[in-house]
Parts: structure tokens; sequence; C-alpha cells
């Protein structure tokens, strides 16, 4: 690539990226896109276009077994296994995304500070993904990953520009890192390629055929759709974190835009970020992209470092009177029958507001007993709890199997590898690390389900009192259930 090659446009780039530079992966992409939805022969195309790449294979394997992914569900060894329990939408999209960063990290003749400069933004890239992924973990599977790749190809233009070296990508990234104003390096960048990279992606997303949302959250970032608010927003979020010290005002004001959406605080937002930043870390390990981690900051330091809301929960101390008053609700519950619902609700309070938990629930066993599945959760972050707590009793020595096969309670003080207790592998992530309560729900002798609750928020351990609280609280529900159900 040579300077006089420069002022060329958005046609240009967008034919030589596709055509010349990346004709593999836009070969893929589309090849993926336009694969139907839900059909036997997709699956069985999708299969062959992986099956000869080994390392694409493995990737794609180890993300579907990941705990982004797999909730409780027995691993699985094949792709087209992967679709069948994850759905087709599901595994195309982890092809895809494997696809996009092994073709970026595998660019050649790059400088040194091209590369960083790619590495940076693909860092970005992704870790505003697995934000807007996150923003939307209320919707369904299908949505969540349709923003999710609409967010990660958000700057997809920039990062094949960058990705294609040569004596014009480097005298470009000499003249940004010598203008680090802004609206200087639009127009720098302008100069030198006739176009933006907003207008390149929008070019590559058109053909490549990267669906209707890209292009939507592209053309129309202020919409107020949701999901497309939610990439923008991600997107600069994003971008905030690698760097809260150029604008820590727009950093504030892109939280309480974020907060706001999801109609939460500032503070509760701020935790799930720190979460998610987590999940962001360990996905792209299994992705094969070990070497973004390090340039995906640490959200909990960054948020140390800035004036920011902190991310803390509220700390719910024991309530000896919330106890004594809920305990004398089910008390009247076991006189009098009650309707089920309103017995799990009125001693999940308890144990909410008594015993003094950042979060617990209710998991019910499934019509074959070999899982438990999420029924009601209340508290900080109660919805990874409604998604992520699906536990596979398929180990008889996991404390979940032993406390509904022996009806009897148990305090797990510590989640870590030295516990003696054998804990749901997949699970462990989402545990408290600081310990946690379990309980059998029962209806006489017949147990349906577990108790559980933590302090996973504020990093708390338990102590006994509490542990008694909570299991008289469990018993006397139990009490109330076999009336109810008589």
């Amino acid at each position: 690539m040579t300077a006089n090659q420069s002022h060329k446009g958005v046609e240009y780039w967008t034919k030589r990226i596709s055509d010349q530079e990346m004709p593999a992966l836009c070969s893929t992409v589309r090849d993926l896109e336009q694969l139907a939805k839900d059909d036997v022969s997709s699956l069985s195309l999708l299969g062959r276009s992986v099956i000869h790449d080994n390392a694409l294979t493995s990737r794609i394997l180890r993300v579907a077994n990941s705990a982004t992914y797999n909730k409780g569900i027995n691993q699985v060894s094949t792709v087209s296994r992967a679709a069948v329990v994850l759905g087709f939408d599901t595994i195309r999209n982890i092809c895809l995304t494997a696809r996009l960063l092994s073709s970026l990290l595998e660019s050649h003749n790059l400088s040194d500070s091209v590369f960083k400069r790619l590495l940076k933004l693909m860092a970005q890239s992704f870790h505003g993904a697995m934000i807007a992924r996150m923003m939307v973990s209320d919707r369904d599977e299908a949505l969540r990953e349709e923003v999710f790749i609409a967010t990660l190809l958000y700057r997809i233009g920039e990062s094949a520009f960058w990705s294609t070296g040569g004596t014009l990508v480097d005298e470009l990234d000499a003249k940004l890192l010598s203008n680090p104003d802004s609206v200087d390096q639009l127009s720098i960048i302008r100069g030198e390629l006739g176009t933006s990279f907003n207008q390149l992606t929008q070019g590559i997303a058109r053909n490549w055929g990267l669906g209707g949302m890209l292009l939507k959250a592209l053309n129309n970032p202020d919409e107020r759709t949701p999901e497309i608010r939610c990439i923008f927003i991600a997107d600069k979020l994003a971008e905030s974190l690698a760097q809260p010290q150029l604008d820590p005002q727009g950093f504030q004001k892109r939280l309480k835009q974020a907060a706001d959406m999801l109609d939460i605080s500032i503070e509760e937002f701020n935790l799930r970020l720190v979460r998610c930043n987590q999940a962001t870390h360990k996905l792209a390990v299994d992705y094969g992209a070990k070497i973004l981690v390090e340039f995906i900051p640490d959200t909990e330091k960054v948020f140390e470092s800035l004036d920011a809301p902190q991310p803390e929960s509220i700390l719910r101390e024991a309530n000896l009177s919330i106890q004594l008053t809920k305990l004398r609700e089910l008390t009247g519950f076991a006189i009098t029958k009650t309707d089920f619902n309103q017995v799990m609700q009125t001693a999940l309070e308890g144990i909410f507001t008594g015993v003094g938990v950042d979060r617990c629930g209710v998991l019910l066993l499934s019509p074959n007993r070999k899982t438990l599945l999420p029924r009601v959760a209340m508290g900080d972050d109660a919805q990874t709890m409604k998604t992520n707590f699906v536990i596979e009793l398929t180990d008889h020595k996991s404390i979940f199997a032993q406390c509904i096969e022996q009806k009897k309670p148990y305090w797990v003080s510590q989640v870590s590898g030295s516990e003696p207790q054998s804990l749901a592998s997949d699970l462990t992530e989402d545990l408290s690390r600081e310990g946690f309560l379990i309980a059998p729900l029962m209806v006489g002798t017949k147990v349906l389900g577990v108790f559980y609750a933590d302090r996973h928020a504020s990093f708390r351990r338990f102590e006994s009192i509490d542990f008694d609280a909570f299991t008289h609280f469990s018993q006397l529900a139990n009490v109330c259930f076999s009336v109810a159900m008589k």
C-alpha cells in the first residue's frame, strides 16, 4: 500500500479490504450471514466451514463450553452438538467472532506501533460487545447475540484498515500519534483515506451482509430503540474505560445514561460493569485471544482511580425485628393453608432482609430430578441467579446433591479449590467466594428444590447465627408448604 493510493473514498477501501486484504474473512462472514436460520442444511454447511480448521473448531468448543454460554449443561464435544444445545444462531455468531479475532490477530507485516493500536481497538470492541450483551441480559438469547455481534463489529472498518499494514498505514499512525486531539484526528483520517472509519464500517457492513442492526446502529446511534441505544452506549463506555482520564465527565455521563436506561442506580450498574469485565477477560482467553486481556482495563481499578460512584451494594445487616415479623407470618401460614408462592416469597423476604444477605432464591428440581433450575431470586444481581444458576446433579458428591439426598442444610464457608465438598464446577465462578447457604425445600418428606443465599456483592462471610436463622426460615417454610399442599 503506497501513499498515492489515498483519497480513494469508501468504495475503494471497502473493495480493497474485501477482495485483496481480507478475502477469507469476507467470504466466511458472507457465508455465515447467508445461512438460513433453523435449517438442517445450514447446520451441515456450518460444520463443513469449520471442519478442516482444527484451531477454529477448538476455539468454538471452548467458548461453547464457557461460563458465558454453557449454563450448567453437559460439556459439548462437537460443533453440531453445540448448535443443537445452544442454538444454531448462537454457534454461528461464536464462529463469526472466532474467525474475526483470529483473522485480525494474524495480520502480517504490521509495525509494532500499528499492531499495538490494532490490539487496543480489538480489545475495546470486544469489551464493548460484552457490555452491550450484559445490558440486554433480560432479553432472549437471540437478541443478546445480535447486540453482541453488532457492537463487536461497530468499528470493523477501522480494525480492518489497520490490519492491512503498509506505508500509508504507518504514515497515518504516526500522524495520529502526533495529533492526539480527536477533532484533528478525524480530519487527518478523512484527508488520507477520502472517507471516515465510520463510513468504511458502513461500506463493509453492506458489502459483507452484516445484518440490519449494525447498519441501524451506525446510521442512527441516537435512536430510542433499546438495543440500538445499548450498542452506542456500550461502545462509548468501552472507549471511556480504555482512557477514562481523557474525559472523566463524559465517562460519568455514559455511566448515568446506562444506569437510567436499565432503571437501576449508578452503583448497581458499576457493580455489573465490574462483573462483566471479569467475564470479558475469561471469554477472551476462551476465544484464543489472551493477548487482548492486557488491553482490556480492570474496571474496578478504573473506578478506584476516578471520583466515580463505587460499585458497592447496600450492606444489609441481620435485623432481628424483621426476622421475628417474617417468622410470625410464616407461623400464621402454618396454621392457615396459604398459597405456595406466598410462603416462598415471605420466606425469601425474611432471609433477604432479616438474615441480611446480598441475594437469595429458590431453585426447583426438574421433572427428571437431575437439574436444579432457578425459580425465584431477589437482591443484588438477581438476574444472574435467574439466568446462570442451572445446576446439574450428575455428581453425587456435589454439595447440592448432598443437600437433596440427605435432606439437610449446608453452610459452605468458602468457594475455592480447597473446599472439601464438591461444587458444580461450571457454576463456581457465579457462586460467592465468601461462601453460601443452602437448605432443602420440602413438602412432607419429598425434596422439591433448595433455598440459596449468599453475600457475594459485599464480600462478607456468614456466622453461625446467620446459618441458624437461615435454617429456621427454610424449615418453617417447609412446614407451611406441607400444609399448603394437603
